[in-house]
């Protein structure tokens, strides 16, 4: 039986999603609490891999399981297993030809940034961090520009295997809840670090060191080397992941920073494009 599961982590002190040999990741993390609960060892794929630090509130992975259990159990008896910082939250069986990379239709990401003189205490790690005002209105303007079908060069790490650099961004929103920027991204796939590309590079607009046709340049460019310093892990959030109701997975509301513009409350049904 293929089982999906529905995850959450807080990406502080694990190396990344990704397993690696000597362990440390989210998903060995995950696949050694699996296998304890099953007995023998399991495998799961993941519908977004995540960089060190980065943390989620809504990853979503798959596995075929070799015994059978309860679908309470593969919750209730896998949390038994995992670290404080990973939870399982739903559990739903699914059809043998689900795949949760492969059927994903779309990704959402949500950066929190705290914007005041003072770093960080409560939410070191779970947050990035700027000491100067920011303009939130020019930001808002710049990321206008980043929203549709573009080539995306100029936010693309050097280490990126994505086979293109164009993507189709459809959503690129940044509002205020408080001392916090929330900026909020939808699109089918993303490259590698683009999210934290992006937001260095808007927060480089809203220091004014930028004007918000910048973007614009910069896309035009396609020059990683032009745009702004990579940003802070600690705020990036994959918040949800689209799939097909056909597949039957639940609706996960996004309660980050409770009171913030909300994120696309579910992933079912897509985003439109402003």
């Amino acid at each position: 039986m293929r089982i999906a599961l529905g995850i959450e982590y807080d990406g502080g002190g694990f190396c990344g999603w990704q397993t690696q040999p000597a362990g440390g990741s989210v998903q060995d993390a995950v696949q050694t609490a699996l296998a304890a609960l099953a007995g023998q060892p399991i495998d799961i794929v993941c519908a977004g891999r995540t960089d060190a630090g980065v943390h989620a509130s809504a990853q979503v992975v798959h596995f075929d399981a070799p015994v059978a259990r309860p679908v309470s159990a593969w919750v209730r008896g896998t949390n038994t297993f995992l670290p404080p910082a990973v939870v399982v939250r739903w559990a739903r069986p699914v059809a043998d030809d689900f795949h949760a990379r492969f059927c994903a239709q779309g990704r959402h990401y949500r950066y929190l940034l705290l914007n005041r003189p003072q770093r960080p205490a409560i939410w070191h790690g779970r947050a990035g961090w700027h000491h100067a005002p920011l303009d939130l209105s020019a930001m808002q303007a710049a990321a206008c520009s980043l929203l549709g079908e573009h080539d995306f060069s100029a936010f693309r790490a050097a280490e990126c295997q994505a086979r293109s650099p164009i993507k189709r961004l459809r959503r690129a929103d940044v509002s205020q809840q408080g001392d916090f920027i929330v900026f909020d991204f939808a699109a089918g796939a993303f490259l590698h670090h683009m999210v934290r590309n992006m937001v260095g590079s808007l927060v480089y607009v809203g220091l004014g060191r930028q004007a918000p046709a910048w973007i614009d340049e910069l896309l035009a460019a396609r020059d990683r080397r032009l745009a702004a310093p990579t940003f802070s892990a600690a705020g990036l959030y994959l918040v949800g992941v689209d799939y097909d109701p056909r597949w039957g997975l639940p609706p996960l509301a996004d309660d980050l920073l409770a009171g913030a513009p909300a994120a696309d409350e579910q992933r079912i049904a897509l985003p439109r494009e402003d």
